[in-house]
């Protein structure tokens, strides 16, 4: 059954995650080598809550294993992955359990710091338990009390794969099984553009004059950390420069932005839509500013070589010019910040990482976050 959601004033229908084609491939897969048959069609319940249907296909069969298929179908959400087939292939195995393992055009982890460890194949821990969850399901269903092996792939991962940040990201040779939801959302920027300025007006209508900021979900769990409520903030999302324009078009009087290096560390590069599509400057910033603070070639070198924030701030610590390199970056951000609001508004910023907790903060920060608290 199809879904849809109206967003920007259009019926926009909803498609499903690379994980979820893994989880009805692999499912699909374990009923036919549990019974010796293959359904045409197979339900699974997404994560999400969403039940939906999928029609499987390549399905091929040997002695000790069978192989199924499911299009990946992104709705109309421009997702480079869309259309390509992800295969489940499902084998008996002594050890009781679930294995689950990546093989062709699945990308494999070279660099420390992302959702798996080096060595495992790229399938995310939230796809990894939806596959389990199926196959254990399966098994259930059909009297089934051994374990089960699967090997998903994607014969055209490793040319997608070159389109995307996996290789910078240190995820070699094939895409990512990846979705927490295991549904996709088609976004429309405009949409969301409009949510934050509605809030933003419905919060000044109320009086407001000081706003809290925060990109998402690790910002929100910081803040929490903080004292504050999830309605205490507006979720900018990647929209950061334009929020800003946004309160100071409402009239507020300051914003505090409080976000996880990852995110914020590129406003050190004066760029404010945060998205990937835009590019990722995350390396080349801090790297630039530890090379301004004294680190080796060999240590830039291994910076801008890093999978993520914090594996480049292993390093600066390791270096001992953690601080230094963070001052000078928290300068940065102070001074597009500043650029930005142009004097119509106070804007400040709090950089974090969830590893390492607080990190930086402009010097303005902390009487913005005393406004804000005593609103």
């Amino acid at each position: 059954m199809e879904e849809y959601i109206n967003k920007d004033g259009k019926r926009l229908r909803l498609g499903y995650t690379t994980g979820t084609c893994a989880a009805a491939a692999s499912r699909a897969a374990a009923r036919a080598l549990l019974t010796g048959v293959c359904p045409e069609k197979i339900t699974i319940k997404t994560p999400k809550g969403i039940s939906v249907e999928l029609r499987i296909i390549e399905i091929r069969r040997d002695e000790n294993s069978v192989t199924c298929a499911v299009k990946k179908d992104s709705g109309d959400d421009p997702d480079i992955t869309n259309g390509i087939y992800i295969h489940a292939k499902v084998m008996y195995r002594d050890a009781p359990g679930i294995e689950i393992d990546g093989g062709e055009g699945i990308g494999r982890v070279t660099k420390r710091g992302l959702d798996r460890p080096v060595g495992d194949a790229a399938i995310n821990t939230a796809p990894r338990r939806q596959i389990t969850d199926n196959l254990t399901e399966a098994c259930r269903a059909l009297d089934y009390g051994g374990g089960l092996s699967v090997v998903i792939t994607a014969p055209e991962g490793g040319r997608i794969a070159k389109k995307t940040f996996n290789p910078r990201l240190g995820i070699e040779g094939g895409i990512s099984i990846l979705g927490t939801s295991g549904i996709v959302e088609p976004m429309s920027e405009a949409a969301l553009i409009e949510t934050i300025r509605l809030e933003l007006s419905q919060r000044r209508g109320n009086g407001r004059k000081y706003i809290l900021f925060i990109p998402g979900n690790y910002g929100l769990e910081y803040i929490k950390g903080m004292g504050f409520d999830a309605n205490d903030a507006v979720v900018t999302s990647n929209f950061i420069g334009a929020s800003v324009d946004m309160a100071s078009d409402a009239g507020f009087s300051g914003v505090l932005i409080v976000g996880h290096i990852g995110k914020l560390v590129k406003l050190a590069g004066g760029m404010f839509d945060t998205h990937s599509k835009y590019g990722d400057c995350r390396m080349e910033i801090i790297a630039a500013h530890a090379a301004a603070a004294g680190l080796s070639r060999t240590g830039i070198s291994k910076i801008l070589n890093s999978a993520t924030c914090d594996a480049a701030l292993d390093i600066l610590k390791e270096n001992e010019i953690c601080e230094e390199t963070l001052s000078r970056i928290i300068s940065r951000i102070e001074f597009h910040l500043n650029a930005r609001a142009a004097g119509r508004i106070e804007a400040g910023a709090l950089l974090f990482s969830r590893r390492h907790g607080f990190l930086s903060e402009t010097r303005n920060a902390r009487a913005l976050l005393e406004k804000i608290t005593k609103e």
